[in-house]
């Protein structure tokens, strides 16, 4: 479609040809080979932990999190409301139920609100958070870094240490964010964090997603229950239940290019990103304790739908903010504490353009645009 400007795509300028035919031509194609091993190499150097696993998604990341931390039946964990369902989802998988909290005004989990829910609505006896509503065992807290900002993890650390609560971080969409005082990246904060490199995330493997932990045996043992918890190469013994989580080596071909042109990726987005600003349109800003990767951009307007509607007449592609999880039809009936910020957000959002191969002069003509209809 001529002049069409895309939300999010991928940029694909760098190696990635080079080493998809690599992998072609050696043949290996599938879950094993030594681009998986490179990628997650460069990826564990890259964020300065010991070690990644290197998986399909980051819905299979959330998944063994969720395993690894013990958590099943009749327990609970608590979730933002706002994200994309893929960081509640696993939460029933392993047979829990989530409780939903509100969101910050940087679209993260709002932790004073989630600290006054643990202290007020909760009891904790026995090294155990007890909801008082349903007498239940909550034992993790899903921390979903928004957009490329991220949850005040030193205030969700203290929490989760003084009601003994796992910290599963969903740094899927926030690769490369790092606080600017310590350094620590996202995702390598909390118990464990997961990644995704999805077609529209800063970096992608088409389809595909990285698990971390504090703990580098709990790495281990993901990687293990990925690959179908196989003990036994040769003669297929299997001593627990496993997955088909592994990521394949054409995905990690991607991978490694992709790797290779992140903090290239970052500037274009940080450009992009103040030049919107500059030439007068209201986004929602990044926390200044950070150094963002800028993923994507939420503009704040009262007329959310005409906007969106508008752009797309004009060959700009927008979208909506995600609705609510809790009033979701498979979460209806789920617990709720509090949600306000959220709702607002919810209604106000649009996100725009923010690709890492983005021109100046598409932004000038998405700016344009809105201006436009701004005034019409």
């Amino acid at each position: 479609m001529s002049n069409f400007i895309p939300l999010s795509i991928p940029n694909l300028a760098g190696n990635e040809l080079e080493y998809v035919v690599e992998a072609v031509k050696t043949q290996w194609v599938s879950t094993g080979g030594s681009l998986i091993n490179k990628f997650e190499k460069n990826l564990a150097d890259y964020l300065k932990v010991e070690k990644v696993t290197a998986l399909q998604s980051g819905t299979a990341g959330l998944h063994l999190a969720m395993i690894l931390s013990g958590i099943g039946y009749g327990d609970e964990v608590i979730v933002p409301t706002l994200t994309f369902i893929a960081g509640v989802n696993p939460v029933k998988y392993v047979g829990a139920e989530p409780i939903f909290m509100d969101c910050d005004d940087y679209l993260c989990l709002d932790v004073q609100k989630t600290a006054q829910f643990c202290e007020k609505e909760c009891n904790f006896i026995d090294s155990k958070l007890i909801n008082n509503k349903t007498k239940k065992h909550i034992k993790a807290i899903v921390a979903v870094h928004v957009f490329g900002n991220m949850v005040e993890m030193d205030s969700l650390m203290f929490l989760a240490k003084k009601f003994n609560l796992k910290v599963i971080e969903d740094a899927t969409e926030a690769l490369g964010t790092y606080y600017q005082k310590t350094g620590k990246f996202a995702g390598t904060i909390g118990d464990f964090g997961v990644y995704s490199f999805n077609g529209n995330k800063i970096i992608t493997t088409g389809g595909g997603g990285a698990f971390v932990a504090k703990d580098v045996e709990m790495v281990k043992k993901a990687q293990y229950l990925s690959t179908q918890a196989k003990d036994d190469d040769i003669n297929f013994v299997h001593n627990e239940i496993g997955y088909n989580y592994r990521m394949t080596n054409l995905q990690a071909a991607l991978g490694v290019a992709q790797l290779e042109q992140l903090e290239n990726f970052i500037e274009v987005k940080k450009k992009n990103f103040f030049s919107y600003k500059e030439n007068g349109l209201y986004l929602l800003d990044f926390n200044s304790d950070l150094r963002p990767n800028y993923w994507f951009y939420s503009l704040l307007t009262a007329k959310r739908d005409g906007l969106i509607e508008f752009l797309g007449e004009n060959k700009i592609q927008t979208r909506p903010i995600w609705k609510l999880i809790h009033t979701l039809k498979p979460y209806e009936n789920c617990q709720s504490y509090e949600i306000e910020k959220a709702e607002k957000y919810q209604n106000e959002i649009v996100n725009i353009p923010c690709s890492s191969n983005l021109f100046e002069m598409d932004v000038l003509r998405v700016v344009e645009k809105i201006k436009e209809f701004s005034h019409g």
